[in-house]
């Protein structure tokens, strides 16, 4: 019987400070030598969250963009779950009408990128765009546009916004009942954030998904904020660390060790049954 453990990484695997710690990076690098089948479901882009687990080889494909995605490390894309023509339209007039010009991520020209209008964009989302220009693994992805009418170009598959809590609630009860949406509060800046996916995208199917991709028999999980949730409901076993969101801990198998505490890590380093693939 063969396990995939699948992890989130912001608040779970990750330290507070949103790095991998050394400890973990070499703990996870031995364990998957040895046999673990191991991967990571995230909010992040294939780049962000690459670049803080460079150290680590990654042998199987990766869930990213809260379930849009099953991509492999060359950035071949396995699964992909995005929007119509119409439901982009519809998902960006919802923000429109607050005043509001979210980062659109779509396919274009066999890429991944967001679009940004930079005159439109509140202080604390052009300060997210900044970090990804010029950075290496970003490079050339944000396509900065000059109209509006731009935005929607290629094959959408998510939406990002960073505003005033207010306008971004008003815009997530619009849209919630049509779509996946995750309006939350960042665990690093404070800012809050509006993601909106396809309903049909999920951690939780996108989980399903790379299971049966890699023919495994049972799935372990992971994670510590309200976007895993449907995630542990389709989980053999599922575990929230110590810092985790109180509905998830309640939904948890058990509750071990914090982010801070490289607490994922650990528990993976006393499971001695993947070793034999089991």
């Amino acid at each position: 019987m063969t396990t995939l453990y699948l992890t989130d990484l912001d608040g779970t695997l990750l330290q507070p400070d949103g790095t991998l710690s050394a400890y973990a990076e070499r703990a996870l690098a031995r364990m998957t030598e040895e046999g673990l089948i191991f991967s990571f479901a995230t909010a992040r882009s294939l780049n962000t969250a690459g670049k803080i687990m460079e150290g680590v080889p990654l042998k199987f494909p990766l869930i990213v963009h809260n379930g849009a995605f099953i991509v492999e490390q060359d950035n071949k894309i396995l699964h992909m779950d995005g929007f119509t023509r119409e439901e982009s339209t519809d998902i960006f007039a919802g923000f429109a009408s607050e005043g509001l010009t979210p980062l659109v991520y779509a396919q274009i020209n066999g890429r991944s990128r967001f679009s940004f209008l930079r005159k439109n964009c509140s202080r604390a989302q052009l300060e997210f765009v900044e970090t990804r220009i010029g950075n290496d693994y970003d490079r050339g992805r944000a396509r900065e546009i000059d109209s509006a009418d731009r935005a929607l170009d290629g094959d959408v598959f998510y939406f990002a916004c960073i505003d005033e809590k207010e306008k971004l609630g008003k815009v997530h009860a619009a849209l919630e009942a049509r779509y996946r949406c995750f309006y939350s509060q960042d665990v690093y800046t404070g800012e809050y954030w509006l993601e909106i996916l396809s309903k049909t995208a999920s951690k939780a199917a996108a989980a399903q998904k790379l299971k049966t991709l890699l023919g495994c028999d049972r799935l372990v999980c992971f994670g510590d904020g309200i976007n895993d949730v449907p995630m542990f409901t389709v989980a053999d076993e599922c575990y929230a660390v110590a810092n985790a969101a109180p509905a998830l801990k309640e939904l948890a198998t058990a509750v071990i060790g914090s982010n801070a505490e490289d607490g994922v890590v650990k528990w993976l380093e006393a499971r001695a049954e993947f070793r034999k693939n089991s």
